[in-house]
């Protein structure tokens, strides 16, 4: 697996929110569980769409179509993580968002925790179907 430079990764985003570890994301081997990366990244699309895009989700909606996540480093309770997305591709009525968990440790050394790729789809609230991004999210998505 590709070693990835924090610092330098940082630099290719605009976009990054922090993310509070809860005690309750510790799992019995004392690191935050798997499955509470994907609610990090979630909140990360989520906070990106609506701050970035200003994507108003009541009219079109967006639904995840596909997730990929990479464990890099196990996250600890006092590890100070962000998360960092941007758009990578955009098609008729999905598009990719690249996103990174990256952060020091304990001892102030930085890391890069996970990466994800999430295919989003843009679906009428009313009848769920995909349908085109539209044009106004579709510019603020390319120029993130």
């Amino acid at each position: 697996m590709e070693l990835l430079d924090p610092a330098n990764l940082k630099s290719q985003f605009s976009f990054s929110t922090p993310i509070q570890i809860r005690f309750s994301d510790i799992d019995g081997y004392l690191h935050v569980n798997n499955g509470i990366y994907f609610s990090y990244f979630e909140h990360a699309r989520a906070v990106f769409l609506y701050q970035v895009c200003d994507w108003n989700v009541m009219t079109i909606g967006t639904v995840v179509g596909r997730i990929e996540i990479d464990y890099l480093r196990p996250i600890h309770l006092e590890d100070q993580v962000e998360a960092m997305v941007k758009c990578s591709r955009i098609g008729n009525s999905s598009f990719d968002l690249e996103q990174y968990l990256i952060g020091t440790d304990s001892k102030g050394e930085s890391h890069v925790f996970a990466k994800c790729k999430c295919i989003m789809v843009s679906v009428d609230m009313k009848t769920m179907r995909p349908v085109p991004v539209p044009e106004e999210y579709r510019l603020k998505l390319a120029s993130s």
